[in-house]
Parts: structure tokens; sequence; C-alpha cells
């Protein structure tokens, strides 16, 4: 008989991971995030997860608020023997951690201590990380403070955006709970505590983190464009007018004496920028109200030319 989980999750990161625990348990509830407005005419849209579940006939609670004690109360009625926590958005008080017989496990994208908390994908690309992975773990109170059941360790390319990796991450997230769920229930884990020293944090993007710094290195800068796509978005200013930068590349070999922002190069083939130490090819931008073009085409419709700094 397949043990009785409730799945906490919102967005389409944890779509995966609810289709493996359906494939290892009986999923008799699924929790994630109210709906919200989204798009141009700000239209009321459900998550990933809860269209996921709808599809999978699972019933759907999104509850406003878990600490008034009645969503705690909820969860014990369904006697459950774990829950599954990936990406749900919100810390679970101790009455709903203590709802299922053998607690909550959660699926983070990080290898914990490093990167706990909301945007663990983003910052590792940001601070250049070559290798990330998965972490199965305890939840407790704490902000992915919980005990480590196990890791899957996976190699970032030096190209990846956020956008790609967390696709990547999913599907590694599914893998291990897949196996590591089933094992865990079980007793084949023995829970180990994290080192808190060698914790870091991955907190929440705001749209200012976008915001691009030009004095930095060329690796610095490349890393924090594909690190931010797709949300909120590499931006600076050119003529006055905020630009976002979904693609670059690291330039070897160009060490100009030039502004940090300065464009180097411009025509047909290439758009260079020069950083505080080496420069970037810029590949692809977008302008305020436009679709995303290329580079290139940016140079070849004069929007930017050879001398143009920016972030002014």
């Amino acid at each position: 008989m397949k043990p009785r989980a409730l799945f906490f999750g919102t967005p389409e990161f944890a779509v995966p991971s609810l289709d493996a625990l359906t494939r290892v348990a009986d999923v008799v509830g699924c929790v994630c995030q109210p709906d919200r407005t989204s798009g141009r005419g700000m239209a009321l849209a459900p998550p990933p997860v809860k269209v996921r579940a709808l599809e999978l006939g699972i019933p759907i609670v999104s509850p406003t608020r878990l600490r008034t004690g009645e969503f705690g109360a909820w969860a014990r009625e369904q006697a459950v023997d774990v829950a599954l926590v990936v990406a749900y958005g919100r810390i679970l008080p101790r009455d709903v951690l203590d709802a299922p017989r053998l607690g909550c496990v959660n699926v983070h994208a990080s290898l914990l201590p490093k990167y706990r908390g909301a945007a663990p994908i983003t910052w590792a690309l940001v601070n250049g990380e070559v290798e990330t992975g998965i972490t199965l773990m305890l939840l407790d109170e704490g902000m992915d403070t919980g005990k480590i059941l196990d890791k899957l360790v996976i190699k970032i390319d030096e190209n990846e955006t956020a956008g790609a990796l967390s696709t990547k991450l999913a599907a590694v997230g599914a893998e291990a709970l897949g196996a590591g769920l089933p094992r865990y229930i079980s007793g084949g884990y023995v829970p180990l505590a994290q080192d808190d020293a060698e914790a870091s944090l991955a907190p929440m993007l705001k749209k200012e983190d976008g915001r691009i710094d030009w004095s930095k290195s060329a690796s610095a800068v490349h890393n924090h464009v594909r690190g931010m796509n797709p949300w909120p978005g590499a931006f600076t200013r050119a003529h006055g007018k905020v630009v976002k930068i979904h693609q670059t590349l690291v330039v070897r070999g160009i060490e100009a004496q030039a502004k940090s922002g300065e464009v180097l190069f411009a025509d047909k083939s290439r758009l260079i920028v020069a950083t505080g130490a080496g420069a970037v090819e810029v590949l692809s931008i977008q302008l305020e109200g436009k679709k995303a073009i290329r580079g290139i085409d940016w140079v070849m419709g004069r929007g930017i030319a050879i001398g143009d700094v920016l972030g002014l």
C-alpha cells in the first residue's frame, strides 16, 4: 500500500516533483498559493501546481493564512504519513510541520547549507558557482535549516541562465524524491544536521536586483545577466532609457582603456561593452515596450554606437 501524502508547492519548478510524488504515494491533497493577478489585463491566474493538480484530480487547498490553527487542524485531519514541500513560498508553522506522521520533507534547489532562501538558483549563478544541486531535507521552523537526508550534485554550464538551470534542477528534484522519499519512509536515512558556519543566504529577488554594475569584471557582469534571466531581468540605461540585457558572452583577450559600460565595438557582427575588467559581448537586448532583439540589430537600428556609455 502506498503511503498517504500531502504536497505543498506553487511554481512550475514544483510540477515535476508533484508528478513524481503521485508515483510513490497516494496524494490526498495539494496545497498551493492563492491565484494571483498577472499580465497586462491583471486577470487572476492559477499557479502551475494548481493547474497540474486539477489535471490529476487531486483536491486543492489555497490558504491565505497558516498560523490561525485552522490550517494545522485541517492538515492533521488528512492523516498523512508525510508531506512533501517544493517551492511552496511560505514557512510552515510548527503545528503544520507536526501534522504528518513522519513530518515534512523538502526539495531545495541548492547544496545546503549554501544558499538558504527563496532564490538559490539565481544567486548561485550570480556568484559564479560551477556546481549546484538538490538537497532532500527535513523541514523545521527555520529558513532551510533542517536536517539533510540526501544531495544530488550537478555541474553548471558557464552560459546557463537561471531559467534553464531551474528546468534542469526541477527534473533532478523529481528524481531525488522519487528514490529518496520511499527510502525515508522506510527508515533508510540517518538525517544529518547542517553546519551553520558554512551557510549562505539566497534572499527573495527584487526588480532592483537586476541592475547591472558595469564596474565589475566581465565574468561578474555575465554571471549577473544569466542569473537574472528570466526574472527580474538584468537591466541598464542607454541614452536615458532602460534596456534589458538578456544574453551576454565573456570576450577573451580584450583589455581596453575605457570607461566601465563604454561600447568598444558596434557593427553588424558584434556589440562589445567594456566592464571594470575585460569586456562582454551583448547578444540580446530588449528596449522598453519592445520585443527582444539581437544586440547587433540594436546597432544596425542606430540605437547604440561606439563610445556610448551604458549605465549612466
